[in-house]
């Protein structure tokens, strides 16, 4: 009897109910395949070899899907010189220089190589260009595995890093017409635009990509962003810190109408004080960070709000890509 008088009170109901919010959950978002099947071959190789299973760099930019491996029986390292000559190595979703593979082949090492296959589309064409005499341009950031990867791919001095804009404007050659361009595959698709058309009007014989270089993956969880944040005041993206493709996410959100964009790496990062005023959250995922970390997300809101999700679908996604023949039936 008191519980049904209680119930019927108007102001306990008000205090202890929950302000309304609206997820808008960015479709495609989260692993691509190229992720998927480099964290399959890591552990496939446990499932094949045992453990420990070394992994040069991270396998891919997320520090849970890592953990998770470490667990299993990973050992992540940095360089081909931290791993013994009896232990099966595997080399990042990232790629490497060529003269990775080319050590563990002298040292006689069992090696994968988990180099997602776009990637590897990068490294044939810088390759191609070489053996056609022509200098190559990449568009990407200094420092980031994949540009160390794709760089190594071609003699020293074939290759010129362009980042910016400026970089375009200013790049100097004495042979003009022998130039031809790759871009790294998880860059913003709209300012590697500008940086190509800078090239283009400079350089009207520029050798280009058959086919872009940017992943699909990466174009189709820009575009999804762009999809949400025109209708969000705020808007979350979960990866890491050093994942090109999760920073670039933010980037897109925020020049798409998002009020605020803030890159988390989980629910744990999540400052409260950000939804003051937020009605609507536009919510995605970088393409290394697992449904998990997005339901988290999620979980952690409904604590907080009386929460609707609905889910903004502007792609459909069927890629696979297979894990090399070594390890099929692992």
């Amino acid at each position: 009897m008191r519980l049904f008088r209680f119930l019927n009170l108007p102001w306990p109901l008000q205090s202890m109910s929950k302000p309304p919010l609206l997820i808008l959950l960015a479709a495609p978002r989260g692993f691509c395949a190229g992720v998927d099947r480099a964290i399959q071959i890591v552990e496939q190789a446990l499932s094949k070899w045992g453990a420990p299973v070394y992994v040069r760099h991270e396998i891919v930019h997320n520090a849970h899907v890592v953990k998770r491996l470490e667990a299993m029986g990973a050992i992540f390292v940095e360089e081909l010189t931290e791993c013994p000559d009896e232990r099966p190595v595997v080399f990042s979703a990232h790629g490497v220089p060529k003269e990775v593979p080319a050590e563990a082949s002298r040292r006689q090492m069992t090696y994968v190589d988990a180099t997602c296959p776009l990637v590897s589309k990068v490294h044939a064409e810088a390759q191609r260009h070489a053996r056609n005499g022509l200098h190559t341009l990449l568009i990407g950031h200094e420092g980031h595995p994949e540009v160390v990867g794709t760089m190594g791919q071609i003699a020293p001095g074939s290759m010129t890093l362009i980042e910016t804009v400026e970089d375009a404007e200013t790049f100097l050659t004495a042979d003009p017409q022998r130039l031809a361009y790759v871009t790294q595959t998880t860059l913003s698709v709209d300012d590697t635009k500008d940086i190509v058309a800078a090239l283009r009007r400079r350089f009207p014989h520029l050798n280009e990509p058959r086919k872009d270089d940017i992943c699909y993956a990466t174009t189709n969880r820009q575009e999804a962003v762009k999809a949400i944040a025109e209708q969000a005041q705020l808007v979350l993206v979960i990866g890491a810190a050093n994942s090109s493709n999760s920073v670039r996410l933010k980037e897109v959100a925020e020049r798409s109408g998002a009020k605020a964009a803030y890159l988390i790496a989980s629910a744990d990062d999540i400052d409260w004080a950000w939804f003051s005023g937020v009605t609507t959250l536009g919510l995605t995922a970088g393409a290394s960070a697992p449904e998990t970390l997005v339901q988290g997300v999620i979980a952690a809101c409904r604590a907080r709000f009386e929460v609707s999700v609905q889910e903004v679908v502007t792609a459909q996604e069927d890629v696979v890509f297979r894990v090399p023949r070594v390890l099929e039936g692992a």
